[in-house]
């Protein structure tokens, strides 16, 4: 499901904040940069509302954020459990979580990578929100999930500011419900 099909008013200054830079990290690549959307406080306050709007009142226990494309996912995580009344995860990148840690790895669109999230974080059956910037591949997404349903964790859903639906990531998420803002060809 995505907010754009529902023609949000909100959804268009959403979009025109995102910058597009060919050929980065690498040759090929379209990087879609939300740096640019985070200067524009209405904008990025617009983008926080149609999360909490969606998960508010959901029971979700846990906001599990992910830095596999380091901080970007987790921009978005923390202020939306804040408001929905939910603990923040932190999945991270090996090496920058202290103490004991489970890990995941992942295929990239142009490589690979791991995920680690503390070990304790999650109790068994707590509702969990997996919040991302981007779904490209999905194994970033895959990957975190994956995390979670190893302690016990109960994934409701998967909510990215943007989809690249050529990239066919909805695909790897096995049905799991994914709610995007904005979607890029």
């Amino acid at each position: 499901m995505s907010a754009y099909r529902d023609e949000d008013p909100r959804i268009h200054g959403i979009r025109t904040k995102i910058r597009v830079v060919p050929n980065f990290p690498q040759p090929g690549i379209m990087f879609q940069d939300i740096t640019t959307l985070l200067l524009d406080p209405k904008a990025f306050k617009d983008t926080i509302d149609l999360f909490v709007e969606r998960y508010k009142g959901k029971n979700i226990s846990v906001v599990a954020g992910e830095k596999g494309i380091e901080a970007r996912g987790f921009i978005f995580g923390p202020p939306i459990a804040l408001a929905i009344g939910a603990k923040f995860v932190p999945l991270r990148k090996p090496r920058k979580l202290p103490g004991e840690v489970i890990s995941e790895k992942y295929i990239l669109e142009y490589g690979s990578d791991c995920l680690e999230m503390h070990v304790g974080a999650i109790k068994p059956h707590e509702r969990a929100l997996v919040v991302d910037d981007l779904i490209a591949t999905g194994g970033t997404l895959r990957a975190a999930m994956n995390l979670l349903e190893r302690v016990g964790a109960e994934v409701i859903e998967c909510a990215c500011v943007i989809e690249l639906p050529d990239l066919k990531g909805r695909e790897r998420l096995n049905d799991k419900p994914l709610f995007v803002l904005v979607e890029y060809q």
